[in-house]
């Protein structure tokens, strides 16, 4: 008899106005083609009790949907965690769409580099009419060493040289680095650079992720772009990257 898969574990926080994109997200995930022994979960968390994100889905036994009190989308996407069974953790925001092979190309990085801790991949934003432009990924197909990313940060005004909605962990890193920060945004990319600090990482320069740009979305709103909370956020995810990497070092 064969033994059970290994799982990948589809982690999404979804709130009120994005609830209208999951049914295409979920196709997008549908269209995934596994490779032979592999098979993907779906931990959706709405960042409310509305009971939308639930409604809004096909019944899926692979599918599992949490409500908790709106705490932001880091904290959504760590409860969601707490359900997860999978040994890797693949972001998926709920208005953006996979692209075909994309979790299969990142699974065959993993299984060929053990000691790869995390992966990203080549995104184009999706505009609301439908095009695409390109996302300005630095990165091309590569190993990443440990604290490449956070140089990169650094050098360039708090800009990533890749996407944080890319971003494919092994789980027992995820949970090491305590989930998702607890922020109000940036929570990705506070988790990218903690995992950058302690793990060496992969970027795959084929296409993964059509990233939606539409006005509803938390990082169109004018409190994201707030200087004064963009500094708060940047000072502690640096302070907890630098502080990661001096704990690793010669690891």
């Amino acid at each position: 008899m064969p033994g059970a898969p290994r799982t990948v574990s589809v982690v999404t926080a979804v709130h009120a106005p994005s609830v209208g994109y999951l049914p295409a997200a979920y196709e997008s995930l549908v269209d995934q083609v596994m490779p032979a022994g592999w098979a993907w979960e779906w931990l959706v968390q709405e960042d409310g009790t509305t009971g939308s994100a639930q409604a809004a889905l096909p019944d899926d036994d692979r599918i599992s949907v949490g409500t908790g009190r709106p705490l932001g989308p880091g904290v959504a996407r760590t409860y969601a965690l707490g359900r997860s069974n999978g040994e890797l953790v693949k972001v998926l925001d709920a208005d953006d769409l996979l692209t075909p092979g994309a979790m299969a190309r990142e699974i065959a990085v993993f299984v060929a580099h053990a000691d790869i801790g995390w992966t990203t991949c080549r995104a184009l934003d999706l505009l609301p009419d439908g095009t695409t432009v390109e996302h300005p990924n630095t990165l091309f197909q590569q190993r990443t060493e440990r604290g490449r990313t956070f140089t990169h940060w650094l050098r360039h005004g708090h800009r990533l040289p890749v996407h944080p909605a890319t971003l494919c962990i092994r789980r027992p890193l995820l949970l090491s680095l305590g989930g998702w920060m607890a922020l109000p945004a940036g929570e990705d990319t506070g988790l990218l650079l903690a995992a950058d600090a302690v793990a060496p990482g992969y970027h795959i320069d084929e296409l993964g992720l059509y990233y939606r740009k539409w006005p509803g979305q938390a990082t169109a709103t004018e409190e994201h772009w707030n200087p004064a909370e963009r500094h708060h956020r940047n000072a502690v995810i640096e302070a907890r990257a630098r502080t990661l990497a001096a704990t690793f070092a010669g690891a």
